[in-house]
């Protein structure tokens, strides 16, 4: 009897996954728990495990999206194929025959080649000659990794010679042609990221406003406090708690940017959730601290720490992505000195950080040298006025250029 194994579902709003990697082949015997394949969303990417064993078969191939629900592989249950150790009489076979190279003449037909369905309909779309590869997979089985590669190469086509002749008389030579580029197909997480951003800026008024915060305070804090923080939370104290902390503070001041417009309704909330935008190999992230009013600088720089493990071993739950009222990221870390960050919806506000530099600044009628940071406030106009964005803003900034009023509640 075959078990079905079925798309699960993954969160309220996510109606489809895309089939990311199969981790067995066709035709594998599978034990229960092993991990088959890793589906993909907009948000998280997720492994699929059978509940079964049995042999596997694959109802759909990499790279196809599917409603939740789904059926991708059927299970054909039964006994191992191998009874301690060895493969019963009647499907053993000499290791000779088992490893005999085929013929040229049984691959002239594309048909009688050893594909996975995905190689082969990635290289009729590319019109790629599969009689041309080498198959990387059991027997010698063409993989969609074996396909792909020859796509990512550049074309082979004889480059042309351009020859120009500058001022100075000097022959210039360099080549022209598909040499030049490289062309490879968008991946489905990176699709779905590009339709959140554009239906982002669709659906909302998003509009900026700038400031720059003096960080010697933080700078100086941190420096004082920094050992006694690590003996006793066993993380350090970065930045990101005092920009949390400080934003909890100006959301409580300014509450209609703790606020998302539903329908004809304006929801206003009441709880604290402050996203978190963290870069991983597959695209941004934002796992949520929750009730960050409640928590310490150190509860908040360990929730941090426990969110960048997880992205980066992969193991994020939808569940450390939902319910944030408030975005925070750090371009920064990039080098970024300004920019305007695109809302994450249905939130209302998201606050940009950026790189630190000394710069020269007029304080008490003097110029002096200070760590500056430029802050953007991004927030939708709809809800939000420009008065109540500015006040934010400057509410922000008051936060962190004296920060001990924070650390005691003032």
């Amino acid at each position: 009897m075959a078990h079905e194994i079925k798309i699960p579902s993954v969160g309220e709003s996510i109606t489809s996954a895309t089939l990311g990697t199969w981790h067995k082949n066709d035709g594998d015997y599978v034990n229960s728990g092993e991990v088959i394949l890793t589906i993909e969303t907009d948000k998280i990417s997720t492994e699929l495990e059978t509940d079964k064993s049995g042999i596997l078969r694959h109802s759909a191939g990499e790279g196809e999206e599917l409603d939740i629900g789904a059926v991708v592989a059927l299970i054909e249950e039964g006994e191992a194929p191998f009874v301690d150790g060895e493969m019963p009489a009647e499907e053993s076979a000499p290791a000779e025959e088992v490893m005999a190279p085929v013929s040229a003449s049984e691959t002239d037909s594309d048909d009688e080649l050893k594909v996975t369905p995905i190689a082969r309909k990635i290289a009729a779309e590319e019109g790629i000659d599969l009689t041309a590869i080498s198959g990387s997979g059991i027997g010698g089985k063409i993989t969609k990794a074996d396909v792909v590669e020859v796509t990512s190469k550049p074309s082979q086509v004889e480059p042309s010679v351009a020859v120009s002749r500058s001022s100075e008389g000097q022959t210039k030579i360099r080549s022209e042609g598909e040499a030049r580029k490289t062309r490879k197909k968008i991946t489905p997480l990176r699709r779905k990221i590009a339709t959140h951003l554009v239906n982002a800026q669709q659906e909302a008024a998003i509009l900026s406003t700038f400031n720059e915060v003096d960080m010697t305070s933080i700078m100086g804090l941190r420096k004082r406090v920094q050992e006694d923080f690590v003996a006793r939370h066993g993380v350090k104290l970065g930045f990101m708690s005092f920009f949390i902390k400080a934003v909890v503070d100006a959301l409580k001041a300014v509450p209609s940017i703790n606020a998302q417009i539903e329908g004809d309704e304006i929801v206003e909330n009441h709880f604290y959730d402050i996203g978190v935008a963290v870069g991983t190999e597959k695209g941004l992230i934002v796992p949520v601290v929750r009730d960050c009013d409640e928590k310490s600088f150190g509860e908040i720089e360990q929730a941090i720490i426990g969110y960048a493990t997880k992205a980066r071993e992969g193991t994020i739950n939808l569940s450390d992505l939902q319910g944030g009222v408030f975005t925070l990221t750090n371009g920064g870390i990039y080098g970024s000195l300004l920019s305007t960050p695109i809302l994450n919806p249905p939130q209302s506000g998201i606050l940009g950080m950026h790189s630190i530099q000394q710069r020269p600044v007029a304080l008490n009628g003097e110029v002096v040298i200070r760590p500056m940071m430029y802050l953007a406030l991004s927030y939708d106009h709809r809800l939000v006025d420009g008065k109540e964005a500015v006040t934010f803003l400057v509410r922000v900034k008051d936060c962190l250029e004296n920060p001990d009023r924070m650390l005691v509640g003032a």
